[in-house]
């Protein structure tokens, strides 16, 4: 393609090392692009709360499509731009059908004030929810009824003997027409949110904004929450330890996280 208008990136397998850093060289590149006044969109299944610390690692501070799609936060001013919720009703049927499609697994959601000043949000985890990762301090306990009672942007389920894999194709084959079943990990946790969210939308959002097209936008990712983002943009890239799906239908593949992947295409033109 010829040089991107907008470069877009996943954080956590793409953007960030093993070791959850930003190697020098990224970052250099990432800096050269803004100077040259292409920005740089982080685009993550990760809350606003968690993308903030990344922006200012990166000192790029800027737009980011967070929880796959469903909010488009502006890291620079901490403020919400836009957000899509699963309304009470539809959250209520469906996590209902989630405790019968997949016994014995847990729920938890998250909503996000957007009232008043500073960053408001709350992830309430259900009877037995275990998250994957170390964020259990951040997660109060609440009812099934408190869980499934008023709007979120984001509904979990975690299920301790299925892969994310399973979890999703069951979901997606029951409720597919009216939510979208997105995941970032293996480790038996899915993301439901609203129907027609996805990162894909997150930044057909902002590009249209900028009056920029799909067209000229290159986007990187490494799992199947990147999916629908990757056949949206003109050169969709894959890292060298991306998901085989992500592999499968990306128009390139770069070399890994480890080894500076997202600067390795884009040194191309900056």
């Amino acid at each position: 393609m010829s040089i991107p208008r907008l470069v877009a990136s996943d954080i956590d397998g793409t953007l960030l090392d093993p070791l959850e850093q930003i190697r020098p060289r990224t970052a250099a590149v990432v800096h050269r692009l803004q100077a040259a006044d292409v920005p740089f969109i982080l685009a993550t299944g990760r809350a606003p709360r968690f993308v903030i610390p990344v922006s200012r690692m990166l000192d790029a501070p800027g737009l980011a499509v967070c929880i796959n799609g469903a909010v488009v936060f502006d890291t620079r001013s901490e403020q919400v731009r836009s957000m899509h919720t699963l309304d009470a009703v539809l959250l209520n049927d469906v996590g209902e059908a989630l405790l019968r499609l997949l016994p014995g697994c847990t729920l938890a959601v998250e909503r996000i004030k957007t009232t008043g000043t500073g960053l408001n949000d709350e992830f309430l985890g259900g009877p037995g929810y275990v998250h994957p990762w170390s964020t259990e301090s951040l997660i109060q306990s609440a009812t099934i009824a408190e869980i499934l009672g008023r709007p979120a942007v984001r509904l979990m389920a975690r299920h301790d003997s299925l892969s994310s894999d399973e979890m999703a194709a069951a979901v997606t084959t029951m409720l597919g027409d009216v939510v979208e079943v997105a995941y970032s990990t293996d480790l038996g946790l899915i993301d439901v949110m609203p129907s027609g969210i996805s990162k894909a939308s997150g930044l057909a959002e902002i590009t249209e904004d900028l009056g920029i097209s799909a067209a000229e936008v290159i986007a990187f990712g490494d799992m199947p929450n990147d999916l629908p983002m990757l056949r949206w943009v003109g050169h969709g890239v894959a890292m060298g330890n991306a998901h085989p799906e992500v592999r499968d239908i990306a128009d390139e593949v770069t070399v890994s996280n480890a080894e500076d992947g997202v600067a390795h295409v884009l040194e191309r033109w900056f």
